[in-house]
């Protein structure tokens, strides 16, 4: 309101100039017009005065500002601390800082007191799942305190959390860790100490994400508590350049909000204040894409159907650990239209061949070289369009990707049985393969 009342202040002042003391249409004294100037100036001072500043919120910040009053005690940063080599917690991010930038005092470098060996430290985010006091998180967040392979804490480790508005350090045990997925589950060690602001968040369903909705992610970058940023989803089922700590490809949710180290295991929320995902990884500078520093607009989170899904193992204790430890096909296998190993668009045309993955490699006396799978390819090892084989479906749901295969795969255990749509030469049949530990070869 003050902008357009000033601005046409300014064009009746430029007037005033341009034709000197007298309009020819309406001659007043200079010192009259100037007084009018002065007036509407005045009201439109009054008027920006009297404005009402929640009244003038837009709808998006209301909804934001009601996200983060709601939902943020909820959100806590996760501190892990180790006796030995003294490591910079954000090393792995320091091309990303700002020129100049420092971090917080208690995220800088520790060093040894009194004798005692300097401490390893990190920091993370992590958010309440239930009134029992369990909090989910990245597992590469707690990773640094376990033991290998293990459930159990390095000897000299301290895994602590901290509740917006407070500085108490509230010790949390690991409950379960999925590495296939990044998600580990925290419990505080005194149920009691969950604040009762601290309501447990909602997990929403991530299958039903659409492109464009609104993305707010709260968390700890570089230590700096409680930041909120805010976006969109940028897309879905986004399989990302690098494998999850697990060692596989998981389609994630890809969003603009930005995300940055210390915003990993903390919760990516819809306008709802539901979570769709935990933010997880970004795309660090320096890898061929741009050389900018910091957030590149370009962060993603394991959708909160993955943690839904494995909730109830988590609270049972599991540890899973890589993708070698699992039951599978024991194949290779790429999307039809792969640019590598894929088939090309004539082939895919001239064959008639349907959407799924094509099977690239078999692992020698495997569950899918025992079923009949096999995997026709040249020299190049590109596939043979009129042998190779293509999964359609997975106990009666159609794929695409190799990350779709997986995610049914993993949710299995060893002995249990899949049932496979095969295309192979025009003609489709179902193949059944019981799941098993595989060796190295295989990657499915």
């Amino acid at each position: 309101m003050r902008r357009i009342a000033l601005s046409a202040v300014v064009v009746a002042l430029l007037g005033i100039g341009a034709y000197g003391v007298f309009d020819n249409q309406n001659p007043q004294p200079q010192s009259a017009r100037a007084q009018e100037a002065q007036e509407e100036i005045q009201q439109a001072e009054v008027s920006v005065q009297s404005l009402d500043e929640n009244a003038a919120l837009l709808q998006d910040e209301e909804n934001t500002i009601g996200i983060y009053e709601t939902f943020s005690n909820s959100v806590v940063a996760i501190n892990v601390s180790v006796a030995g080599e003294v490591v910079n917690p954000f090393e792995e991010f320091q091309d990303q800082l700002p020129p100049g930038f420092e971090l917080p005092p208690q995220f800088q470098q520790p060093q040894g007191e009194n004798g005692e060996e300097p401490r390893q430290q990190g920091t993370g985010s992590g958010f309440v799942v239930d009134e029992e006091g369990y909090i989910a998180t990245n597992y590469h967040v707690i990773e640094g305190a376990l033991q290998e392979n293990s459930l159990e804490p390095q000897e000299s480790a301290e895994l602590t959390v901290v509740f917006p508005g407070s500085d108490e350090e509230l010790p949390v045990s690991v409950v379960g860790v999925n590495a296939l997925y990044d998600l580990a589950l925290l419990k505080l060690n005194n149920t009691e100490d969950l604040p009762e602001n601290a309501q447990p968040l909602a997990l929403a369903d991530s299958d039903a994400l659409r492109v464009g909705q609104k993305t707010v992610a709260i968390g700890n970058p570089f230590g700096l508590a409680s930041t909120v940023t805010t976006g969109i989803v940028s897309a879905t089922n986004r399989e990302t350049p690098f494998p999850s700590i697990g060692g596989i490809n998981v389609p994630m949710v890809q969003t603009d909000a930005a995300i940055n180290p210390g915003n990993s295991g903390g919760p990516l929320l819809n306008s709802s204040g539901e979570v769709i995902g935990i933010n997880t990884a970004i795309i660090p500078s320096g890898n061929g894409i741009t050389e900018q520093r910091g957030s590149l607009g370009i962060g993603f989170a394991m959708p909160s159907n993955v943690l839904r899904d494995n909730l109830d193992t988590l609270r049972a204790g599991e540890y899973v650990g890589n993708l070698r430890s699992r039951p599978r096909i024991g194949i290779s296998a790429v999307s039809i239209d792969d640019p590598d190993y894929g088939f090309t668009d004539e082939q895919i045309e001239q064959y008639a061949i349907p959407d799924g993955v094509v099977v690239i490699e078999v692992a020698d006396n495997g569950p899918a070289d025992r079923a009949g799978l096999r995997a026709a390819v040249d020299d190049q090892r590109q596939p043979l369009p009129d042998a190779a084989d293509v999964i359609l479906s997975v106990d009666g749901t159609p794929i695409t990707t190799i990350g779709e295969l997986q995610n049914i795969v993993l949710r299995k255990g060893e002995g249990d049985v899949v049932n496979l749509k095969v295309w192979r030469d025009g003609e489709e049949r179902d193949v059944e393969v019981t799941l098993e530990v595989v060796e190295e070869t295989a990657q499915r």
